[in-house]
């Protein structure tokens, strides 16, 4: 699957430009310029690395990464910030809540190649840890003295899409169980509910563990790999 990448900035003119480089690059680049229509776009569908202009009427870059760090699908997403601020404290701030890289107005080939080759890493580690495969396993899922069980129907690094026997709402923080060997005890981690599909299905997003999360890269490493062959 090709790098998939949204670009938020009000300036049209760098967006196209941003837009033909990471083309010449197989990167399948998406433009939005109004920081509003993105944030909403940003709840709905996941990308490998978003770029976002510090200064936007609306929503600033600041805050549009918060938001994107605070829940949802681009969670855990690589954010580059794009400024013409030299002011290490702004460069700070944007640190602070969760952006990855900066990259320096006026914005030329070779400062966006050499981004694209400082980020190449940790854009494929996303990668891995948010890929999905097809998988069957048992899942209890507990909140206070509510416990429910069913089966995933797909597991990440990251997250799961479960089947149960009831939904919870979203946002609720579970403890989750998942039994991934026969005659092992369940892996447990903490979650939380980040979407509901019917009356039986939820999307959960791991938080923490108990230091077996291993024991999930181990079991899914393979399938990833065999999945993106």
């Amino acid at each position: 699957m090709p790098i998939k990448v949204l670009i938020v900035d009000d300036d049209p003119v760098l967006c196209e430009f941003i837009q033909e480089v990471l083309a010449s690059e197989n990167i399948q680049a998406h433009v939005i310029t109004d920081s509003m229509q993105a944030a909403a776009r940003l709840r709905e569908e996941r990308f490998d690395a978003v770029f976002l202009d510090m200064n936007m009427p609306a929503l600033d870059g600041i805050e549009l990464a918060k938001r994107i760090r605070s829940s949802g699908l681009n969670q855990s997403t690589p954010l580059v910030m794009i400024t013409g601020e030299q002011d290490q404290k702004a460069v700070q701030r944007a640190f602070q809540v969760g952006v990855n890289l900066s990259l320096f107005k006026p914005v030329d080939r070779v400062r966006l190649m050499r981004l694209l080759n400082a980020a190449d890493n940790f854009i494929q580690h996303q990668r891995t840890l948010v890929t999905r495969v097809k998988v069957s396993k048992g899942v209890s899922i507990e909140l206070g003295e509510r416990r429910l069980s069913g089966t995933t129907l797909d597991l990440s690094v990251g997250g799961m899409l479960v089947q149960s026997s009831a939904t919870l709402p979203v946002g609720s923080s579970v403890r989750v169980g998942l039994k991934l060997q026969p005659g092992k005890p369940p892996v447990q981690f903490e979650a939380r509910v980040v979407r509901v599909s019917g009356d039986d299905c939820m999307g959960l997003q791991i938080e923490r563990n108990t230091g077996e999360d291993q024991d999930l890269k181990n079991f899914l490493l393979p399938l990833i790999l065999t999945k993106n062959a």
